[in-house]
């Protein structure tokens, strides 16, 4: 069955071509360059290239495949959660490309898509598994019991890892996107040299909280500034990355001692992160857990995965019509 999805929830506009967890094409016009200026993602500027690029994307996804519109089988779009101008530009095309064509219209949850990015090339990962999603706006442990079903083990309270790691890098001074270029700079750290903690929720095994540690980043950069002392950015982007990894680390394999899966499963942009991938690597080892990364360039936003959720929704026979409407936030296990 092909399948064209199309994803637009944050900075990407992005079509793929799918059969099943092959991936025909992929195509992602990113505006990164033109939100650098701006130190972070501008909502309305997204929306309106969005607007100017969904078309043309499109149809490259389709003349790199090799295919017309009328070979489609379904068109899937990603509904939910994102920035809602943004989603809805590409919610409104997949609409009403499904409906001129005669096809089914899957709508997809942005996380299910980043989780089936490790389906891609792994056709001998199956349900169930543990899944530690990690991105800009979005940490959570899920027990991912069958393809559209899930269970939310734990998830942030407050900021995200990926947006500690942005609003962290900002403050350092270094440019857009920050979890990127923070994981660049950061080297070898004499973690001892600035104090910063590792929040933990109360009473709340799984879960975490990152808003305090992005805090006392900004605190320590304040402190330093006033005392005219000079701060070791490389360091401190090391410790910083440190802290958010000891924290994922620790909650994810509590959740895999209490469920008993022995199969791992990162997902999300933040899950191209050169430590946590590593130190991953390292615990599962350890451990005798089978652990699956994303290829590096499925870790961030494209409609690829989401070509290849939506087949897993189409067979459990989520679809829908007219009445499909964007969606800012919604969780990873909603029932339609």
């Amino acid at each position: 069955m092909l399948i064209l999805a199309i994803e637009s929830s944050c900075d990407e506009t992005a079509a793929a071509v799918t059969e099943g967890r092959k991936v025909l094409s992929s195509v992602i016009n990113t505006q990164i360059e033109e939100h650098k200026i701006y130190g972070g993602v501008v909502p309305e500027i997204a929306s309106r290239r969005h607007c100017e690029n969904i078309s043309a994307v499109v149809e490259k996804a389709l003349l790199d495949a090799n295919k017309n519109y009328s070979d489609l089988d379904a068109v899937a779009v990603t509904f939910a959660p994102g920035l809602i101008g943004a989603l809805l530009v590409g919610v409104n095309f997949a609409k009403g490309l499904a409906l001129s064509l005669g096809i089914p219209l899957i709508p997809v949850h942005h996380l299910r898509s980043h989780i089936a990015a490790n389906y891609i090339g792994n056709e001998e990962l199956k349900p169930p598994f543990m899944c530690l999603t990690v991105s800009g706006g979005n940490s959570l442990i899920t027990d991912v019991k069958d393809y559209t079903d899930f269970e939310i083990i734990g998830q942030t309270r407050d900021d995200a890892a990926g947006e500690c790691f942005d609003k962290a890098a900002r403050a350092m001074g270094l440019s857009y996107p920050g979890g990127v270029n923070l994981d660049k700079v950061a080297s070898v750290a004499d973690f001892n040299k600035y104090s910063l903690p590792k929040p933990h929720v109360e009473g709340s095994t799984f879960d975490f909280s990152f808003s305090g540690l992005k805090t006392a980043v900004i605190n320590t950069l304040h402190n330093a500034s006033q005392k005219g002392e000079e701060v070791d950015v490389p360091v401190l982007a090391a410790t910083v990355r440190k802290r958010v990894c000891d924290m994922l680390i620790e909650n994810t394999f509590l959740a895999l001692k209490q469920t008993g899966r022995d199969t791992l499963v990162l997902a999300g942009g933040v899950s191209a992160n050169s430590e946590l991938r590593r130190r991953m690597e390292e615990e599962c080892k350890k451990r005798g857990i089978k652990l699956y990364c994303p290829p590096l360039k499925y870790c961030g936003d494209n409609a690829a995965m989401v070509g290849v959720q939506a087949a897993f929704e189409l067979a459990s026979g989520n679809t829908a019509g007219a009445e499909l409407n964007a969606t800012a936030t919604l969780p990873i296990d909603y029932r339609k």
